[in-house]
């Protein structure tokens, strides 16, 4: 199974009403196909209730678990919010100053 399904799976875990995860390895360096190391996390959930924003990202870690670090995820992006405050935000992320030149 892919990195990539994986954290989707130890995301649910959160019971996200909406939940979007994308493979952002494509735009750093080194990359080649098929890597999985970069990755951008969308979650919204009522388990973020009461939450300051370092708490909701360590709520994600946590979710993520052993699927970050050496030889896994590298790096993930994370955009956590309750269902009230997600209204369509850009989530967009800004390119990587190592990314493979076209």
């Amino acid at each position: 199974m892919s990195l990539e399904q994986q954290l989707i799976e130890r995301l649910q875990q959160l019971s996200p009403s909406h939940l979007d995860v994308v493979n952002e390895s494509a735009g750093h360096g080194g990359y080649f196909p098929g890597k999985e190391s970069h990755f951008k996390a969308v979650i919204v959930s009522e388990a973020f209730a009461g939450l300051r924003l370092v708490q909701r990202h360590q709520k994600v870690y946590a979710a993520a678990g052993d699927l970050l670090g050496p030889g896994s995820i590298h790096a993930l992006a994370i955009h956590a919010y309750l269902p009230e405050e997600w209204k369509g935000q850009d989530t967009s992320s800004p390119d990587c100053a190592h990314a493979p030149k076209p």
